[in-house]
């Protein structure tokens, strides 16, 4: 049997419907109850719920064998997992984004985000030296106020940015959301592992 963390939440709804449509789906989990960890109808695989930021956490230390996660978070954590699939789940984008006069200068930037690693690691891609202020909430509200030049954020719609009159700045990247595999796991369990992630792939054809 493998085991599976799932992000909770939205994207967590997704993924199982892709999981029940690719042949694993659970009873237990559609049902509500107080049940911690599920086994799949077919008996080949446990799931469990998680805070999305957790998964690669659970994954890296073996606790899941598998997990779906976004790639936001994978390159913030940076968890010591394979990366197996792309699923095209949560598609966003990771941008830069200031008040619509903003003009990058030569001097540093003041950069307000949730993701410290990844502002890094763009602006030094560039040769550019920053600030980061961490911060957990209300990004957007950052540069309204003065308290920094740009926010490093996901931007789905837009339609925050619209409303407090911000605008995408540069874009990063795109998102979306991966399953991942612990490295052991995937030595011992490849048999298995390979036959959920060729399920998932013919599922999402």
């Amino acid at each position: 049997m493998v085991s599976i963390a799932l992000p909770k939440g939205r994207l967590g709804e997704k993924v199982y419907a892709l999981l029940n449509s690719a042949g694993y789906g659970c009873r237990d989990i559609e049902e509500k109850n107080r049940q911690l960890v599920f086994t799949s109808d077919g008996g080949k695989a446990a799931y469990f719920w998680v805070k999305p930021a957790d998964v690669g956490v659970y994954v890296e230390l073996g606790a899941a064998d598998l997990g779906i996660v976004g790639k936001d978070i994978l390159d913030e954590t940076e968890p010591d997992v394979y990366e197996l699939l792309d699923t095209g789940l949560g598609k966003c984008r990771m941008c830069v984004c200031s008040k619509k006069d903003y003009v990058e200068g030569d001097g540093k930037i003041k950069v307000a985000t949730k993701f410290p690693k990844i502002s890094r690691n763009y602006y030094e891609s560039r040769g550019k030296d920053i600030d980061v202020i961490v911060l957990n909430g209300s990004i957007e509200l950052a540069p309204l106020l003065g308290l920094s030049d740009v926010i490093v954020d996901i931007v789905e719609t837009g339609r925050t940015l619209r409303e407090n009159d911000l605008k995408v700045y540069a874009e990063i990247g795109g998102i979306s959301s991966r399953l991942v595999a612990n490295k052991s796991s995937y030595n011992f369990k490849y048999k298995e592992i390979e036959e959920i992630r060729n399920s998932l792939e013919e599922a999402l054809k």
